[in-house]
């Protein structure tokens, strides 16, 4: 068991990335208007889980404008900060990634890329 703990420990990394997804990745219509669900900064192979994870978590009452939160996705765990924008009956639900914790030990944090 304390070589499972050593090997474990060596497999976390910490990585920055400049470069992501930007764009609506979830649009839902119902007669109380339409839901937008978008994502920035986003990596692709987990993009599409994390919105929809969002919209639930939307649709529950549960999200917070200008709130950084964490969504627990299958592949990995990201944590952003969340903007809800509402106007008419059009609901935008923005999710920025800032860092990625994938369940295989890597760490990814978001920085912008300067010039």
């Amino acid at each position: 068991m304390i070589t499972q703990f050593s090997f474990s420990q060596e497999n976390k990394k910490v990585e920055t990335y400049n470069f992501g997804h930007n764009g609506m990745e979830y649009i839902a219509r119902s007669s109380k208007g339409t839901v937008i669900i978008s994502t920035f900064n986003a990596k692709m192979t987990i993009r599409e889980d994390i919105a929809s994870i969002v919209y639930d978590l939307y649709m529950a009452n549960k999200l917070e404008t200008n709130k950084t939160i964490t969504i627990n996705g299958c592949e990995a765990n990201v944590t952003g900060k969340l903007i809800i924008t509402k106007k008419d009956k059009l609901t935008a639900v923005d999710f920025y990634y800032e860092k990625v914790e994938w369940n295989h030990g890597l760490t990814e944090i978001y920085k912008k890329k300067i010039g």
